[in-house]
């Protein structure tokens, strides 16, 4: 999309979500969809569909034929018929891919249960991530300061590892070994972190399953109850973090490290026994993306008319996920010399 039009503006929660869908299928989907754009979009637009549907009276009456059921159940079934068809031609033509699918249809999963599989790991690897690389590169274009750290960094990196010191540092960017794009961008490491904390709403819930009833802090947890945690009650609470409401990177540096003020002050990534699984290929694919168009593009932050803008919707954290910001957020981008 922007390589087709390499002077003019877009709404990364658009084009940058895309570019998100499409790593996180080739990663836990199939290479067929991923290198289709026409069926990527398509799916991408059941999935979306899908998302939609939660919604809380779907939660509390999973039986009940709502509107919401219903368009997910049609969602669910053509994306039933994609799979199908894309597993039937290779089951025909014999051909094989090295991706998620194939290793499904190896160990013998019918298509429903790869439905399933691939739907659910979307849900765990799109969301939060195709928000928040958009989010990134807003807030980065509106922060002149961490701008500056992030664009230095990746020069950095580049210098560090491009036999051809000339070329565009758009270019550059290839030589970087995977190794170093886990470790040595810690700029835009911050920049995701403090947009996560921001972005992430909803509530966490556990059930007791002990079998009996579990003293956390001042209250008891009864056997088969739900213990649910809003997590905007940490990561929006001023006495642990400084002006709750602002992006701000250096919150995490070590002379303020504000998130380890308390055990569990930061619940971006999951805590616990159970944190994020696919955290390695997350942070992986937001270094990639960030990194690719502060390389490539000049760019400001504005509304859909082109006019320039300062401050940003605040973040609804009553959302049951991290979601698209309530007023259109455009990037007016340029080709950088």
């Amino acid at each position: 999309m922007l390589a087709g039009s390499p002077s003019g503006m877009t709404d990364p929660f658009t084009s940058v979500y895309e570019i998100v869908f499409q790593l996180t299928m080739r990663m836990v989907g199939c290479t067929e969809i991923a290198n289709d754009p026409s069926l990527l979009k398509k799916t991408l637009k059941l999935f979306e569909t899908i998302e939609s549907s939660t919604t809380a009276t779907a939660i509390i009456f999973p039986s009940l034929p709502s509107p919401a059921l219903i368009k997910r159940t049609i969602a669910g079934g053509r994306l039933y018929l994609i799979f199908k068809k894309i597993v039937d031609e290779r089951e025909m033509s014999g051909r094989r891919e090295d991706d998620a699918l194939q290793h499904l249809i190896d160990i013998g999963d019918n298509v429903k249960d790869i439905i399933g599989f691939v739907v659910g790991a979307l849900f765990a690897g799109q969301i939060n991530s195709g928000i928040n690389a958009a989010y990134v590169l807003v807030y980065l274009g509106l922060n002149p300061y961490w701008m500056t750290k992030a664009r230095e960094e990746i020069e950095c990196v580049c210098r560090k590892y491009t036999e051809d010191k000339d070329a565009p540092l758009a270019a550059q960017l290839s030589s970087i070994p995977l190794e170093a794009w886990e470790s040595e961008f810690e700029t835009l490491d911050l920049c995701l972190r403090d947009s996560i904390r921001l972005q992430l709403s909803g509530s966490a819930f556990r059930r007791n399953i002990s079998g009996e009833d579990v003293k956390v802090g001042d209250e008891i947890i009864p056997k088969g109850a739900f213990a649910a945690y809003h997590l905007a009650e940490v990561h929006h609470n001023p006495s642990i973090y400084n002006d709750p409401s602002k992006w701000d990177p250096g919150r995490y540096l070590p002379d303020r490290a504000e998130d380890k003020k308390i055990p569990g002050a930061y619940m971006g990534w999951g805590i616990g026994r159970h944190p994020c699984l696919g955290m390695r290929f997350a942070k992986l694919e937001q270094n990639i993306i960030i990194a690719a168009f502060l390389g490539k593009f000049d760019y400001e932050v504005c509304d859909q008319n082109g006019t320039q803008l300062e401050h940003l919707p605040p973040t609804d954290i009553n959302n049951h996920s991290a979601s698209k910001p309530s007023s259109p957020i455009y990037l007016k981008y340029s080709v950088k010399e």
